[in-house]
C-alpha cells in the first residue's frame, strides 16, 4: 500500500539522525492524481464501448450504449422539475433501474440520496422534515402520501431483473418544511449515518472526493472491462455508492445481487460462481462466516473488500481471493485506509485480528489525545482524518463546524485545511499501520451499520404507551454487538414488547431494531441523577428475562435458560443458535425468528449453523416462512428424512 510516513527529526547541524524519539501518530496515503470526474468516466466508457456489457442480471443484459440512453430518456422525463443540486431520495434496490437513476441524476446534476426499497413512511417524513427532497423515486405504493401531493411521473425504467421496481415514478411534494435543508453546493450524493439527536444525519459527499476513491480502486484491483463487480450492499448504505460507480466508471459489468443472497452465504457463493463476480464488497458479519468455511472451489473473485464492523478473522490457506479488510466512515467518503491479506500469506495464520491498514492515495490520518494533539504511535487515541477523502460536510452547517474541525496548531499536516473526527479509538503500530479498538461514544456497530443509541430510543419514544427508553449494546460471548432497549411505560400504559419492536420498525433500518425489549418501572441513576447505562449494560448482560413487570423489575414470561422438557433434537439446535446468536436467551420455541430480532446478517448465520449440525441447506426464504422456531426445527427434521435412505 503505498504510503509516506513522518521521519524522525535531523540535527540543523549535522543532518544526521537525531537521537531516537517517538514518531509521533501521523501517516499520509500517496499523493493523488487529478481524479477524472466520476460522471465523465462514464460518458466516455459508453462512447467507446457502447456495445459492452453495462449491467447482468440473470439473463438480462444492458450494455453502456442502452444505459446511457436509458438514462437520458430518464432524464428528459424528470425535465425541468428536478434541477442541478436538488436532493433527490431514491427507494429502489439492486436492480439496472437504479442504475439508471444514479446516471440520470448525476447527468441533471442532481443529488442522488439513496434510502432503500423500503425506507419506512416515518423515517421518510422524518428525513423531509429536515432535507429539501424535491421528489422520491420508487413504487408508489412505497412512497409516503406526502410526495403524492405534487403529482407523480411515470419513468422509463428498466423493469426486468430481480429486484426491479413494477412501475416506478418520480414523486414530489409539496413546499418544502420550513427550516428543511438544500444539500450544500458540489454535492454528488448524500447518504443517511445515525444521529445522536434521534434523527438521521445526511451526509453531502463531492464528485472529487469519489473520485480519487475510485481511482484507487480501479487500481487495488484491477477492475477493467470484462470484469464484473457485485452490487450487493444494502442500497442505503454508502458502500453501495462505491459498487455502483466503481463497476460504471471501469468498463466492467455490474452483476445486482437478488435479495435473498444477502441472507445465506451459501447462496451467496453460489452466486458469485453463477454471476462470475470478479470483484466483490462485502458488510464483515457477512464475510467473516466464508472464512470460516472452505473456500468454494471455481470462482472468479479476485479480491473481496471487507468492512463496517471490527474483523476477526483472516484467510487461509485455500482463499484464492484477495481480501481487503478496509475502513471508513461515511463523512470520508465509503473508505480511508485498507490491509490487503492473501490466503498464502504467513500472516494470515496470525493471532488477533487484521490491522484495518494504511491510508489510502488522498488519506491523512492522525491519532490524537484528549487534548486534540497527535499521541506518539502505540498508544492508543481517537482517529482524525482529513485530505482529498472528506466529505463536504453534513447538509446541517452547525453539524458540520463541530466535526469537521482545523487542524491544531503547529501540526504540520501539508494540504490538509481541516480534520473529521471520527470518535473511533485506535492505535498506530511503529510501520505506520493502524489497529481498530473499538468507539469512545455510545454509538456502537450493528451488522456493519453505525447506530446511535439516540435515535432507537427516539422512535420508541414516538409511542404515547412509552414514557422513555434507553438502549443498551451488551456483546455476545464472540464479540458481537446487539441492542437491547429499556422501556419506562407512560402512567396508566401497559405496552407489549412485541407490539413496540413492530411500531418501530417504520421508523428504523432493520440493523437498529433491537434484539430485545425489556419493560421497566425505572432506570438505575448515577450519583450525578443521569441514567446509569453502565449498570443497564451489566443487567443487560445477565438478565436471563426478558420483559420486565413494571411494578417488580422482575422477568416475566419464559425466561428458561434451556429448551422445554421433551424438546427435539433440532428444537433443541434451532432454539440454542437463536439464542446464542440473539444474546436473547429468554427465546422460545413459540418465538418467531423476525419477531425478536433476526435480521438478515443473523439468518444467514443461523443457516449456516444448521447446515454444520445437520447437513440440511435451508434456504432463506423458507426460514422467513415459518410461523415460529418449532416450524423450522420440524423443516429439518422433513429435510433430514428425506435424505436418509428408505426415509428412516
Amino acid at each position: 500500500m503505498p504510503r509516506t510516513e513522518t521521519a524522525p527529526a535531523e540535527t540543523a547541524a549535522t543532518g544526521t539522525p537525531a537521537p531516537y524519539a517517538p514518531l509521533p501518530s501521523i501517516a499520509h496515503g500517496a499523493a493523488p492524481g487529478a481524479p477524472t470526474g466520476v460522471l465523465a468516466r462514464f460518458t466516455e466508457w459508453a462512447a467507446r464501448s457502447p456495445q459492452a456489457p453495462a449491467v447482468v442480471d440473470g439473463p438480462h443484459t444492458w450494455t453502456y450504449g442502452q444505459l446511457d440512453a436509458a438514462a437520458d430518456a430518464v432524464a428528459g422525463a424528470l425535465g425541468d422539475r428536478v434541477r442541478p443540486g436538488d436532493l433527490v431520495g431514491v427507494c429502489l434496490d439492486r436492480s439496472a433501474a437504479l442504475v439508471v437513476t444514479a446516471v440520470a441524476l448525476a447527468r441533471l446534476g442532481a443529488v442522488y440520496l439513496p434510502l432503500g426499497p423500503q425506507p419506512g413512511e416515518r423515517r421518510v417524513a422524518a428525513v423531509a422534515e429536515d432535507l429539501d427532497v424535491v421528489c422520491l423515486i420508487g413504487d408508489p405504493e412505497v412512497l409516503p402520501p406526502r410526495y403524492r401531493t405534487s403529482g407523480t411521473v411515470p419513468l422509463p425504467l428498466p423493469t426486468d431483473g430481480a429486484n426491479a421496481p413494477a412501475a416506478p415514478v418520480a414523486a414530489f411534494a409539496g413546499p418544502p418544511a420550513q427550516g428543511a435543508r438544500p444539500a450544500p453546493a458540489g454535492t454528488f450524493y448524500a447518504v443517511l449515518t445515525s444521529g445522536s439527536t434521534g434523527r438521521p444525519k445526511a451526509v453531502a459527499v463531492g464528485e472529487q472526493a469519489l473520485g480519487t476513491l475510485l481511482d484507487w480502486y480501479r487500481a487495488e484491483t484491477g477492475l477493467a472491462p470484462g470484469d464484473r463487480q457485485s452490487l450487493l450492499i444494502g442500497v442505503s448504505f454508502d458502500p453501495h455508492v462505491l459498487e455502483l460507480w466503481a463497476g460504471l466508471t471501469s468498463g466492467a459489468a455490474l452483476a445486482p445481487a437478488p435479495d435473498e443472497v444477502r441472507w445465506d452465504t451459501t447462496v451467496l457463493t453460489d452466486w458469485w460462481r453463477q454471476a462470475a463476480v470478479s470483484v466483490a464488497v462485502a458488510a464483515t458479519p457477512m464475510a467473516e462466516p466464508l472464512l470460516d468455511l472452505p473456500w468454494p472451489a471455481d470462482l472468479t473473485l479476485r479480491h473481496l473488500i471487507v468492512g463496517g464492523d471490527r474483523m476477526r478473522r483472516r484467510p487461509g490457506p485455500d482463499v484464492t481471493a484477495t481480501v481487503h479488510n478496509v475502513y471508513g466512515p461515511a463523512e470520508a467518503t465509503v473508505l480511508v485506509t485498507a490491509h490487503a491479506m492473501h490466503g498464502a500469506d504467513r500472516a494470515a495464520d496470525a493471532e488477533g485480528a487484521p490491522p484495518i491498514g494504511w491510508p489510502v492515495p488522498g488519506v491523512t490520518v492522525v491519532v490524537t489525545g484528549p487534548d486534540g494533539r497527535p499521541v506518539d504511535r502505540g498508544t492508543a487515541g481517537e482517529l482524525c482524518l482529513g485530505g482529498r477523502c472528506l466529505a463536504l460536510g453534513y447538509v446541517d452547517p452547525e453539524l458540520t463546524a463541530r466535526r469537521f474541525t482545523a487542524p491544531p496548531a503547529g501540526v504540520d499536516l501539508p494540504g490538509v485545511d481541516r480534520l473529521y473526527r471520527t470518535g473511533d479509538r485506535v492505535l498506530m503500530r511503529a510501520d505506520g499501520q493502524l489497529e481498530f479498538l473499538g468507539r469512545l461514544d455510545d454509538q456502537v456497530k450493528i451488522s456493519g451499520v453505525r447506530i446511535e443509541p439516540a435515535e432507537v430510543e427516539a422512535a420508541f419514544e414516538q409511542d404515547p404507551a412509552v414514557r422513555s427508553a434507553v438502549v443498551v449494546a451488551p456483546r455476545t460471548g464472540d464479540g458481537r454487538a446487539r441492542l437491547v432497549v429499556y422501556v419506562r411505560p407512560a402512567a396508566g400504559a401497559t405496552p407489549a414488547a412485541e407490539a413496540l419492536l413492530t411500531a418501530v420498525r417504520a421508523w428504523l433500518p432493520e440493523q437498529a431494531v433491537p434484539s430485545d425489549v425489556r419493560i421497566t418501572g425505572s432506570f438505575p441513576l448515577d450519583a450525578n441523577g443521569k441514567v446509569d447505562r453502565a449498570a443497564l449494560l451489566r443487567r443487560a448482560a445477565t438478565d436471563e428475562g426478558g420483559a420486565v413487570d413494571a411494578d417488580t423489575d422482575a422477568p416475566t414470561g419464559s425466561a428458561s435458560g434451556s429448551p422445554s422438557d421433551g424438546a427435539t433434537p433440532a428444537e433443541r439446535l434451532v432454539l440454542d443458535a437463536v439464542r446464542d446468536l440473539l444474546g436473547r436467551p429468554q427465546t422460545t420455541l413459540a418465538d418467531n425468528f423476525t419477531a425478536v430480532g433476526g435480521t438478515s446478517l443473523i439468518a444467514a448465520r443461523l443457516l449456516t449453523a444448521i447446515q454444520r449440525e445437520t447437513g440440511v441447506r435451508l434456504r432463506a426464504p423458507e426460514l422467513l416462512r415459518q410461523s415460529d422456531l418449532r416450524a423450522v426445527a420440524a423443516l429439518i427434521d422433513t429435510r433430514r428424512a428425506a435424505l436418509t435412505p428408505g426415509g428412516a
